[in-house]
């Protein structure tokens, strides 16, 4: 049995989503750019497509701006902020996504620009009053960048009250919201937002497609030179294809969220009960375990086995057709662990093998118990 639980790294493409992408590539081959009837059609599929993603959020046409997916659309917004913007003080937290703290260090070294780190608990909440305190810290123009659901541990950050919070101080606020994106509601023209990112793969979209939320009249300079797409702020012809594809992926999201959301978090409470079964001093990291303050699409478990024997799960998963992944799966290959656990977690938890299960409406409860019981033979 093959077993996909790594929906946090990437979901399966929905069957109405491929034979949208593969509609458009066989008959819209034109340049948008073009002026000819072959140019205009490309044109309006980008238009309608720019049009219906922003209807879903609640947000403006002209405020949608389409990228290569998450880590483009983060490093897009933190250096425009910075270059454009004049933005010298930059504030996150020690467990973003490395899109962007890797960003951050990146313009601190070339800016000479400050960067601050928000303090978090030992279960990777945000300390708003540390917040505050670096907010009023000084009269430097700022923006605060702190993701909307945390890819490795699943806490969901209350953006009206950190929306609130910026601007109380005359803030910046931007969020990396690709694990939140198709998988719960926005409503952009209310909330206290000036930027998001989101990438189309994490809601069963084509790979290489995003995009940027940017309020209107931000300001903003071209990321990208070279022609005049994207209301100029990126140049580089449009894949037409993708774009489509997004606006598939995210119109069936939204479509069938409250009964997929449903389904999704049965699969999670039954893998969660059905593990503690087993595994009674199981320790769920951050608030993963929870309800409403955790993302219902994925559980990250720190499991009491010994250290020695932890060595070989990854290999009895894998032999077992079984699709996890050790922390964040953008760090799967680097021996340094995952940032976030380091961050959060004792000394004790550092020593037990942590594992992310991620879910979609594509699992099945056969597929839980299948986990299940590889684990429970793994421990015997």
């Amino acid at each position: 049995m093959n077993v996909y639980f790594d929906n946090a790294a990437t979901t399966p493409m929905r069957k109405e989503v491929i034979q949208s992408v593969s509609s458009v590539m066989e008959e819209c081959f034109g340049n948008p750019s073009s002026t000819h009837a072959y140019g205009r059609t490309a044109k309006t599929y980008i238009e309608t497509a720019r049009k219906g993603i922003a209807n879903l959020l609640h947000a403006a046409p002209q405020e949608i701006i389409f990228t290569s997916g998450g880590t483009e659309s983060d490093n897009m917004i933190l250096n425009c902020a910075v270059k454009d913007l004049d933005v010298t003080t930059l504030i996150s937290s020690p467990i973003e996504h490395h899109a962007i703290l890797h960003a951050l260090e990146g313009l601190k070294k070339i800016y000479k620009i400050k960067v601050a780190y928000v303090n978090i608990d030992n279960k990777g909440s945000i300390d708003l009053n540390h917040l505050e305190k670096l907010l009023k810290e000084d009269e430097s123009k700022k923006l605060v960048s702190l993701m909307h659901v945390n890819n490795e541990i699943g806490n969901i950050l209350d953006l009206q009250k950190v929306g609130d919070i910026c601007h109380q101080y005359h803030t910046l606020f931007h969020t990396d919201a690709v694990q939140g994106i198709g998988h719960f509601e926005f409503e952009l023209e209310q909330l206290p937002i000036d930027f998001l990112s989101s990438a189309a793969h994490k809601f069963h979209g084509p790979k290489g497609i995003g995009f940027s939320f940017i309020r209107k009249n931000s300001k903003l300079e071209p990321f990208i030179h070279g022609g005049s797409q994207e209301r100029g702020l990126r140049a580089g012809t449009e894949s037409v294809h993708n774009i489509v594809g997004m606006h598939k992926a995210l119109e069936i999201a939204y479509l069938n969220l409250n009964e997929e959301r449903r389904i999704v978090n049965s699969l999670k409470e039954h893998f969660k009960s059905s593990l503690l079964n087993v595994f009674p001093e199981a320790q769920f990291n951050g608030y993963s375990g929870e309800d409403y303050i955790s993302t219902y699409t994925l559980i990250n478990v720190a499991l009491p086995i010994s250290e020695e024997k932890a060595g070989l799960l990854d290999f009895h998963l894998d032999l077992k057709g079984i699709a996890c992944s050790k922390g964040s799966a953008c760090q799967s290959g680097s021996s340094s662990g995952s940032h976030v656990l380091n961050a959060i977690q004792s000394d004790e938890l550092k020593s037990w093998p942590s594992l992310r299960f991620s879910f979609s409406v594509f699992n099945t409860i056969e597929e839980v118990n299948y986990v299940i019981n590889a684990l429970e033979e793994f421990a015997a």
